[in-house]
């Protein structure tokens, strides 16, 4: 990948301790991913997917290897610069999207601009703007329990997209939707992947969300066990997705 890897892990590792129990997360994982990719990540409940995910992008500490972000290792990062970095160039979006109900639709947008530091009448500008670009633009004073669950995920994504990240982290995007509209969801993933040329890795179990991904990574106990680019890997995925249909 040369030039264009934009996230890299080298021999990550992460270990869980409870009480005498210790649980080996991740056991010397190797990941690279280019700029612009779309990486599904993929694997049974406690393989280590979300783990992974909150590693690389900061959210969690790891025990041994090396996280280089754009090639900045995180370790020289300090808590506060890493909290930094992550509101300037990563969006977010979660399962369970982490809307704080007594704000609107927007002003649940604009928080990240504010915590960056952004002007008000700007924050709000763009917030509107990010909305619109969702599909949301007339729902902007909305608050959350007034959203059906799809247009709550649209609120988190415009939020994500807001601050015009390089990296968006995805963690089960589509898992507490009904099938229609995670097949809305994941197509405004996509659109909105092959126009602004963000990097967007996906942890997911549903088939199809994996099925539309440049890539699939497949992890087992703490190891990644599979790394397919192409229409291969998005066949064989279309195909466990239309069986499991049936």
């Amino acid at each position: 990948m040369g030039r264009d890897v934009i996230i890299e892990a080298i021999g990550l590792r992460k270990t869980y301790t409870t009480g005498a129990l210790k649980v080996e997360a991740l056991r010397g994982v190797d990941i690279a991913v280019a700029r612009g990719e779309m990486v599904a990540v993929m694997g049974p409940s406690g393989c280590g997917k979300t783990t992974l995910l909150n590693c690389l992008s900061g959210l969690d500490t790891f025990d041994g290897g090396e996280v280089r972000i754009a090639g900045v290792p995180l370790r020289d990062l300090s808590d506060n610069r890493k909290t930094a970095y992550r509101a300037t160039h990563m969006g977010f979006v979660f399962q369970t999207y982490n809307l704080l109900p007594v704000l609107s639709a927007v002003e649940n947008v604009e928080l990240p601009l504010l915590v960056a530091g952004v002007r008000p009448r700007e924050a709000h500008a763009r917030a509107q703007e990010a909305l619109e670009t969702v599909g949301l633009g007339r729902w902007a004073r909305h608050r959350p329990a007034e959203l059906s669950g799809g247009q709550r995920q649209r609120v988190t994504i415009a939020r994500a997209l807001v601050n015009r990240p390089a990296i968006v982290w995805a963690d089960e995007p589509t898992g507490a939707l009904d099938s229609e509209s995670a097949g809305d969801i994941l197509d405004l993933l996509c659109r909105l992947n092959a126009e602004m040329g963000q990097t967007l890795v996906m942890v997911t179990h549903a088939p199809e969300v994996g099925a539309r991904a440049h890539r699939i990574v497949r992890m087992r106990d703490g190891e990644i066990v599979e790394d397919i680019s192409g229409p291969a890997g998005r066949a064989g995925l279309i195909a466990q997705s239309e069986v499991g249909a049936r």
